[in-house]
């Protein structure tokens, strides 16, 4: 049996000293064997994933509220939370996005303490996505790779070439064949080799595996995922440095791998490990497409195992059947008293309409998934109105623009005379727009 490697205190000579003693190893989370800070993502001994192990103690010395209030407007003012070694990250302006107090859509769903955590505008690629690679890339220069690649279902791929190119890294990315125009474009914008799969993001994860242990390339969520996934916890900080150094009582948040909802854990764990918010029991929610929902299938029958399924959903951005990080997912929802649901499509185009007449945010399919799910908690129940609850909307609809198509009418078309306005302005009043194909005045 191959037995674990030692932990590592640094990655190379060059280490800023701070984020060195910090950083302890990488560590599994079945066994609890430790590894070196290297790039790699199963333990030896068990297969189980790694994740990245720090030093809380130093951690409560070298940080506090007015160190990280003073530090940049992005991501990095937490950077002795994050698994880079040096003071040469990657910044893009990634992170500090609105924690909106929602107002209209509150009284619509009958909640009277609601944020939205509004990721559809996160820079450069305008979702979550972004947080994660600018770690994993910062990480992945650290450790000497100069290609960088990932397997995506669209936004990842926009946020690895976007940041790649911004960095100066070779990149190479991969996606299903089938993906919206809009995050076709989002990527191929930047330059990278782009390989488009025929076949769901399942398979195209299974080649990128390959790709990586034939190429030797750094790929952001394979063998830099330990790294790569701690960048999501920043949406945990920035909550709970938005809300006042609090954390909310309730979140609720969309579902692929499962990595964001136990990374956001983490990231409350921590600030509560290291004193910066006082602890309280955080009830996490999760949501999921019905056409690929096998979190939320193993939540409804209390199984302690994922069964894979074939996605067959208009939510392309968390359509992942084998998801890695599903059962982490579950426990965590259900040790908090939260909830995991999914909704159909037709409710998750509801879910895009009803966030934006109501506050003005255009989502993406996973946005639409989370909200549906927020209203179907609301009305079974599950959500206290008094509760501080906070959505989290990870992706801008500008991407999935053929989700919604169809589904909210066509514009009032007239002639170039006051006339041919106003009679257009009065039918407008008495027919319902949306049953509009196309009115010609």
């Amino acid at each position: 049996m191959t037995q674990a490697k030692p932990a590592a205190r640094c990655a190379n000579a060059n280490l800023n000293k701070a984020n060195t003693s910090i950083l302890k190893a990488l560590k599994c989370k079945e066994c609890g064997a430790e590894y070196e800070l290297k790039a790699s993502h199963v333990c030896e001994l068990c297969f189980g994933p790694l994740e990245v192990k720090y030093d809380y103690d130093v951690l409560r010395q070298s940080v506090s509220r007015e160190t990280i209030e003073a530090g940049p407007n992005s991501i990095w003012r937490y950077r002795h939370f994050l698994p880079v070694a040096t003071e040469n990250y990657i910044d893009v302006g990634t992170g500090m996005t609105p924690l909106v107090r929602s107002h209209r859509l509150a009284r619509r769903l009958g909640l009277n303490k609601l944020y939205i955590k509004n990721d559809a505008v996160n820079m450069p690629t305008l979702s979550f996505k972004d947080r994660v690679v600018s770690v994993a890339l910062s990480r992945a220069r650290e450790l000497g790779f100069t290609t960088v690649s990932c397997a995506s279902t669209g936004n990842l791929a926009n946020s690895t070439a976007a940041i790649a190119a911004h960095a100066g890294l070779d990149c190479c990315v991969f996606i299903p064949a089938d993906l919206e125009a809009g995050k076709i474009l989002g990527s191929l914008i930047y330059s990278p080799t782009l390989m488009a799969v025929k076949g769901n993001y399942d398979q195209v994860n299974r080649l990128c595996s390959e790709v990586a242990n034939t190429h030797g390339w750094g790929f952001v969520n394979i063998n830099l995922r330990p790294y790569y996934s701690e960048g999501s916890k920043t949406l945990g900080f920035e909550v709970a440095e938005q809300l006042g150094w609090e954390l909310p009582d309730h979140i609720v948040a969309p579902l692929a791998s499962g990595s964001l909802f136990t990374k956001i854990y983490k990231g409350f764990q921590e600030f509560t490990e290291v004193g910066l918010v006082e602890g309280k029991k955080v009830r996490f929610s999760g949501a999921q497409a019905e056409g690929c929902s096998p979190i939320a299938e193993a939540f409804r029958e209390n199984r302690d195992f994922i069964k894979p399924v074939k996605p067959n959903t208009i939510a392309k951005s968390i359509a992942i059947g084998n998801p890695a990080d599903g059962l982490y997912a579950v426990e965590i929802a259900k040790k908090t008293n939260g909830n995991i649901e999914s909704v159909n499509d037709a409710e998750i185009i509801e879910g895009i309409k009803l966030l934006a007449e109501t506050e003005g945010i255009f989502t993406e399919t996973a946005g639409g998934t989370t909200v549906a799910v927020l209203k179907k908690l609301v009305e079974a129940g599950k959500i206290d109105p008094d509760e501080t609850t906070v959505v989290y909307i990870t992706g801008n609809g500008l991407k999935t623009q053929e989700a919604i198509q169809g589904y909210v009418g066509e514009p009032l078309t007239i002639d170039a005379k006051l006339d041919s306005f106003e009679r257009a302005l009065e039918r407008s009043r008495t027919l319902d727009r949306l049953e509009w194909q196309q009115v010609l005045v």
